[in-house]
């Protein structure tokens, strides 16, 4: 069966977030997707058969992926087997993917609204780094610190994150560099991926988040890991746009 490897939120190979996308032939069991998952290495790969899409770390499946959506649409249009709307049956209801003239594909998601909470217990050693607020999704729990380069320069012990009761922890500031509206990173070791490029699921929870807080609901979030990525948003009340391009670099044959 096709095979591919996709980087998400960028326009130039190498960068962004990579994903796998396996196209399958016919329904196969959970086991067997999860260690191809495993031997692809990838934070997320997905698997497409008909409308019904699903993702698997290294580790464990999830239940919302937004660069390996982003890639698996990327792939359809790309290969000429899809031109209109798609809508992806997944664990987190219908999701509705369009793409535009210049290439930017958009996906209608989920907003994940963002709880205050009270600071986790070692959560600022685990960090390094003082939070100026807490809050909680359904998935995450997202920290905003001072500056972006606090965020930019942050190095968390990854293992004492891992005790942390939630998928992962989204870290973010508000952007000073021209062009953004504020930055992020992203650390899901409970799911296997240590520290993850570009986060489309996270931007679920930054869109409404910042939104509110910048009295703007159309935003540009930059990821700041090593490989970096731009993720442009719109809050859309219960709904969040998440819009990025994409770039294949990789297209094979998987051997069953």
């Amino acid at each position: 069966m096709r095979v591919f490897t996709v980087d998400a939120f960028t326009d130039s190979p190498f960068k962004g977030n990579p994903a796998g996308v396996c196209l399958l032939e016919s329904p196969a069991p959970d086991s067997w997707m999860q260690a191809v998952a495993t031997e692809m290495g990838l934070s997320e790969t997905a698997f497409l058969l008909g409308e019904t899409l699903r993702w698997f770390t290294p580790a464990v499946e999830v239940s919302l992926c937004g660069h390996a959506t982003l890639a698996t649409a990327h792939v359809l249009y790309s290969t000429g087997a899809a031109t209109g709307q798609l809508d992806f049956l997944t664990a987190s209801g219908t999701l509705r993917v369009n793409r535009a003239a210049d290439g930017m594909i958009t996906m209608d998601f989920p907003a994940k609204e963002v709880t205050p909470t009270t600071v986790p217990p070692g959560l600022e050693k685990a960090l390094g780094a003082t939070p100026v607020s807490v809050g909680r999704s359904t998935l995450d729990l997202l920290v905003e610190l001072r500056s972006e380069d606090e965020v930019r320069s942050l190095s968390p012990d990854i293992q004492a994150l891992g005790a942390v009761d939630a998928r992962g922890v989204i870290v973010t500031a508000a952007a000073t560099t021209e062009g953004h509206d504020f930055v992020s990173r992203f650390f899901a070791p409970n799911v296997g991926v240590p520290e993850d490029p570009v986060t489309g699921s996270a931007h679920c929870a930054l869109a409404p988040y910042w939104s509110q807080r910048l009295g703007r609901t159309e935003l540009v979030g930059a990821q700041l890991s090593a490989r970096g990525g731009l993720v442009r948003v719109t809050a859309a009340g219960d709904r969040v746009h998440l819009a990025g391009h994409a770039v294949t670099v990789l297209s094979g044959e998987l051997y069953i």
